[in-house]
């Protein structure tokens, strides 16, 4: 029996001829000599064949411990001695006190300017943004922000606007000072490196509410617990991408800098942080989109803003209530995150950098300008956005949402509508998932989970998604875990469709990437809040439309990252495969993803974690389960209830992370 051809899925420099070898092993036979697949293979069996005799995944009540009753004592007793214990008294009550007096204290700076002057502010510094020049970047950025507040005007929620704002300008400069600092420790000490990866690696799998719940507990309601949330979920961007910068710093030039007798400190202010600016504004850019997601959010625990009439509205239903501070979140977002953006390109601007003397003077006359604008408003009385220039756009969308469900929700000839595809992917996507994970034995799961985990991470993955599922049926959130579970599975299922499809699409034809570029851009920037709006106009309040969001919140990335990893695969094996005579679909599958595999596995790990993240929120319209119940205890103030939900959404984002995370040597190959 003669040898098997080489295939392309296993060397990329010698690709076979297309068409079947004549002899070696057929696909079943190469399979089982596999082992990591035979060990999967074994684990799903054990699982099928327990669930098809038992039909019964109940986790046992003897292995239940309470956790709900001593989290109920301790808030219990962190209420009745927030006025009077030293803990609160010389340490968490100057945190909450100087945080609360910074955001009034932006505020009342914000309310002074009045509205001419705080649009004068961001048209000026847009402009900046763009090379305070005549340039189109220059004048398109400017544009923006005038846009940008003359809606937020015009739709009557300036004062909830400045709110909103108020409080990122203190959150950002915060976490991104902190981000600096643990940036530095990690980019300078490759002890401390090793210490935080870790750890900004939980965080970056961990949904936005598990970040309210403790510090709610801790401050009560209101303003310091979004603050303090918001610095922790925001600044670990800022810290990774620094770190990043200067451990990627030009060699050569640290090297003449250190020749020239420059000090370990010189060389950092001289050398490495010039060096690292670029990733440094990146970081800046992710900690501002951070703060403002999480800002948004943080309207359940009192954070007021815009967040707040969305939320209202989310309650209700009422989704023309909600329109006019969503189109001020997509606006202000849009905004940032373009202005932010501006700042990094202009790093890599070929123009020569203005002087020290000429950026002294423009910001004076900014400064100048801002000041005139302020003192006319003053002088004209108009501080405060004029009534008559309001309009209300609540009822004509309420009107619509109405036109929609009426004409729209079923009843389409031919595709149903809208309503019927909701009731259509609960009954044959979610609920069988849900009824199958139910009727699998607990031990059953905990064994395929942690085949699942070793194969990714090997053993100590493994440990971790065990205890971490362990840890769930121990607190008795079994079931509603599962339902979470299911939801999560069956929208994952659906991103991962779509986002490959379109990934290799628009890697393999230019226009379409061109043409999705600018909504993937868009769709990047919104807050995860924004998404339920238009589910609720669409769907109703279910389960698939906190579904339908978490695929929409997901895909960009999936998309992004799948057709990335297509276009960097070496041109020389796809030239190989096409001289040999490849189909165009040969050449995909034989080549193209089996060589975009760690890729596409970085992919898969980036849509478990957004996919979780934004159940959870959908929770709020529909989604119930473990995301119902941290909202109710973060609303109703029962956090015995929200924070043992929480725990129990940490331990799925853990468990998620550690099945879906390819291993060090992969991740390092889809980086490259």
């Amino acid at each position: 029996m003669s040898a098997a051809p080489t295939s392309v899925l296993e060397k990329k420099d010698a690709v076979s001829p297309p068409g079947p070898p004549s002899e070696g092993p057929g696909p079943l036979a190469g399979f089982l000599r596999n082992p990591k697949a035979v060990l999967l293979l074994c684990a799903v069996l054990v699982a099928v064949v327990s669930a098809a005799v038992t039909a019964n995944g109940v986790w046992p009540s003897d292995l239940t411990v309470d956790v709900r009753s001593p989290l109920d004592d301790l808030n219990t007793w962190m209420a009745e001695n927030r006025d009077t214990h030293p803990l609160f008294l010389y340490f968490l009550l100057h945190i909450s006190n100087t945080s609360q007096s910074a955001v009034d204290g932006v505020f009342s700076g914000l309310e002074s300017l009045g509205f001419i002057g705080v649009t004068v502010a961001a048209v000026l510094i847009s402009w900046y943004a763009g090379g305070a020049d005549l340039r189109r970047r220059a004048l398109s950025l400017a544009g923006t922000a005038f846009g940008t507040f003359a809606v937020i005007g015009v739709l009557d929620v300036w004062e909830e606007a400045m709110e909103t704002l108020a409080l990122m300008v203190v959150c950002v400069a915060v976490a991104g000072l902190v981000g600096v600092l643990l940036g530095l420790a990690a980019g300078l000490s490759d002890r401390a490196e090793r210490i935080l990866r870790p750890v900004f690696d939980t965080m970056q799998v961990l949904p936005a509410f598990s970040y309210l719940l403790p510090f709610v507990m801790m401050f009560d309601v209101g303003t310091p617990a979004v603050f303090m949330s918001t610095v922790i979920y925001a600044a670990p961007p800022m810290a990774r991408l620094t770190s990043l910068g200067l451990r990627g710093a030009d060699a050569a030039a640290l090297e003449a800098s250190r020749s020239l007798g420059a000090s370990a400190w010189q060389r950092l202010w001289t050398a490495r942080l010039p060096l690292a600016r670029k990733p440094m504004l990146l970081g800046l850019n992710q900690t501002i989109m951070m703060s403002l997601s999480m800002v948004v959010l943080a309207t359940v625990v009192g954070a007021g803003g815009l967040g707040d009439p969305i939320f209202t509205a989310i309650s209700t239903l009422d989704v023309g209530l909600a329109a006019p501070a969503g189109i001020a979140i997509v606006l202000i977002a849009v905004w940032l995150d373009r202005t932010t953006g501006a700042f990094g390109e202009r790093v890599d601007d070929s123009a020569p950098p203005r002087s020290a003397v000429a950026t002294r003077v423009l910001w004076a006359v900014i400064v100048a300008l801002v000041a005139a604008a302020t003192a006319l408003g003053q002088a004209l009385g108009r501080t405060e956005w004029p009534e008559n220039w309001v309009v209300s756009i609540s009822q004509p969308i309420n009107e619509a949402v109405g036109w929609i469900e009426r004409e729209l929700g079923s009843g389409v000839p031919v595709i149903g509508g809208t309503l019927t595809w909701a009731n259509g992917f609960i009954r044959f996507g979610i609920n069988p998932l849900f009824d199958a994970l139910l009727a699998t034995p607990w031990w059953a799961l905990l064994l395929v989970v942690g085949v699942l985990a070793y194969l990714a991470g090997r053993w100590r993955a493994a440990v971790t998604a065990v205890l971490a599922l362990g840890a769930i049926g121990a607190m008795g959130l079994w079931n509603k875990s599962m339902d979470t579970l299911s939801q999560v599975i069956a929208a994952l299922v659906v991103t991962l469709i779509l986002g490959f499809a379109i990934g290799v699409l628009a890697a393999r034809v230019a226009w379409v990437e061109r043409a999705i570029r600018p909504v993937l851009d868009t769709m990047q920037t919104l807050p995860a809040f924004i998404y339920l709006i238009p589910m609720i106009a669409l769907f109703g309040s279910n389960p698939s439309a906190a579904a339908v969001a978490s695929v929409i919140y997901a895909l960009p990335a999936v998309v992004r990252i799948t057709a990335q990893g297509i276009r960097q695969i070496d041109p020389s094996a796809l030239e190989a495969a096409r001289s040999l005579g490849a189909s165009t679909g040969q050449q995909l599958w034989q080549v193209q993803l089996p060589l975009a595999r760690p890729a596409l596995l970085v992919a898969l790990n980036q849509g478990v974690v957004l996919v979780l993240s934004m159940v959870v929120i959908g929770g709020m319209i529909g989604g119930g389960a473990l995301g119902v119940d941290v909202v109710r205890g973060l609303t109703k103030g029962d956090l015995g209830l929200g924070m043992t939900s929480g725990i129990a959404i940490v331990c799925l984002g853990l468990l998620l992370d550690r099945i879906s995370q390819p291993g060090a040597e992969i991740k390092e190959r889809a980086l490259r």
